[in-house]
């Protein structure tokens, strides 16, 4: 379908509507319908139309990974706090972290350990840090922002072994093929990645408001506080006070599934045809290897806590009852994919590329495609969407009219960045305010002040770096 401006409906009527009602889920239900009517026109073929949308989305082989490797990750997790793994951290922890300065530090200095995919860090992360909050003062909002700033940013940064490199290598290869240009994906991959500007500014914020504390925002007041929703409860707090605390309950899952991380990541590597150890991180299909390692896991710390002496029927519930607490944001996300779905449809990418795509001269370009893609990412909550609908267009014009093909590319994936950063629509800010029991739509507002002076301080980057390039 040839793009208009009814492509842009479903988003224009999400974001609002989320705002006003205080909740994303109904205005996601709302703008798939909307979307649907706009295809067919009519009432009963739009029903039909958005049930077959969403359960496209759902039976989509990458959606299908990502969906099960959430399920799982939270069965781990609760298995692991069943057994005390979680409390027993926490016990541990809390006797080393004298300041609220070495708590801060110690969400820094996880990263090495956690840094395959945002989710699996925010997972891991956020409901520790939730657990010790009640020793120091510090802002609920403020711990999931620092737990938010040191995930994507950094995540999107690395060049190997990470859930986004091979997609991110594959939007490249496609546009650069669509172009008849003859330059190695992965090499201009890795020339782009100095030129992510909002990744690298949204990290060097987020090291100052940690180190030099720096406030954003107003205080969170009580009520506030106290509120949580009911689709956001997924803070695991089925843990019984009776549970003894066993840090060891909390290192051999993640101690395994770590190494058996790298390894599934090498065998997926090495089945795609790659030769040394980091070429297989490269060619490795990560949201697989993950799962994969996921579930082995899974099977070995089952077996660890039956040594232990853990009851098989514990274990059983709370690995349903684990996965079954993070079917909120999952659902969520079906709606999101579902959303993007009607709207490539309707020429979502036509339209954006036919209205903002022509005519920009070569010092504007990556500013321009930062600021586009920037916009629609914000809207569809996805990074991976705005890739793949803004590499093609940014290397065409990058192509066109002779502006630095690494630093547009570079744009490219800092609007990505940007959108699955700020957007109330991204997975990380549904799980993060999910687990650190916050209201979604909130703790949006309070991360989009910091996202848009990250964004600002980024567009005067990409003014200013074409001159020195040239």
């Amino acid at each position: 379908m040839e793009g208009t401006w009814l492509s842009l409906l479903p988003f224009l009527v999400i974001i609002p509507l989320a705002i006003w009602l205080k909740e994303i889920l109904p205005g996601l239900v709302i703008g798939l319908i909307i979307g649907a009517f706009c295809l067919e026109r009519s009432v009963l073929p739009t029903i039909e139309r958005a049930v077959a949308t969403l359960l496209k989305a759902i039976s989509d082989l990458e959606h299908m990974k990502v969906v099960a490797f959430l399920y799982l990750f939270g069965s781990l997790i609760g298995m692991i706090q069943i057994t005390g793994g979680i409390k027993g951290f926490v016990q541990w922890i809390s006797e080393k972290l004298h300041s609220k300065r070495r708590l801060l530090l110690f969400i820094w200095l996880t990263v090495p350990f956690t840094f395959f995919t945002p989710m699996f860090r925010i997972m891991l992360l956020s409901p520790v840090m939730k657990s010790i909050l009640g020793k120091f003062r510090i802002d609920r909002r403020r711990m999931a922002y620092m737990i938010d700033v040191s995930t994507e940013p950094i995540i999107v940064l690395l060049p190997a072994a990470t859930a986004f490199v091979g997609f991110m290598m594959s939007v490249v290869a496609g546009a650069l093929e669509q172009n008849g240009i003859h330059k190695s994906a992965y090499h201009l991959f890795l020339a782009s990645l100095p030129y992510n500007f909002f990744a690298i500014i949204a990290l060097f914020v987020g090291l100052m408001t940690t180190f030099m504390n720096v406030r954003i925002g107003r205080n969170e007041k009580k009520r506030e506080k106290e509120k949580t929703n009911q689709f956001h409860q997924l803070g695991l707090r089925k843990e019984l006070a009776l549970v003894t605390g066993e840090p060891l309950h909390l290192f051999f899952p993640l101690f395994l599934v770590l190494v058996l991380t790298f390894f599934f990541f090498w065998y997926s590597g090495t089945k795609n045809g790659a030769v040394t150890f980091f070429d297989a991180f490269s060619r490795a299909d990560a949201t697989l290897a993950m799962l994969m390692a996921l579930f082995v896991t899974i099977i070995a710390t089952a077996v660890f806590y039956l040594i232990r002496r853990q009851p098989l029927y514990e274990l059983i519930y709370h690995f349903f009852d684990g996965g079954n607490q993070l079917m909120a944001p999952i659902g969520m996300l079906l709606l999101v994919w579902a959303v993007s779905l009607t709207a490539d449809e309707l020429g979502f990418a036509t339209y954006i590329s036919s209205t903002f795509g022509t005519w920009l001269p070569k010092e504007v370009v990556p500013a321009a495609v930062f600021v586009i893609g920037s916009f629609v990412s914000y809207f569809i909550g996805t990074s991976w969407g705005t890739w793949g609908i803004f590499m093609p267009l940014g290397v065409t014009l990058a192509a066109a009219t002779g502006a630095p093909l690494a630093m547009t590319i570079g744009a490219v994936f800092a609007s990505g960045t940007f959108g699955a950063f700020a957007s109330p629509l991204g997975d990380t800010t549904i799980t993060t305010a999910s687990i650190m029991d916050l209201d979604l739509m909130s703790y949006a507002k309070y991360k989009l002040r910091i996202s848009l002076l990250c964004g600002i301080l980024s567009v005067i980057a990409y003014l200013i770096a074409p001159i020195f390039f040239s």
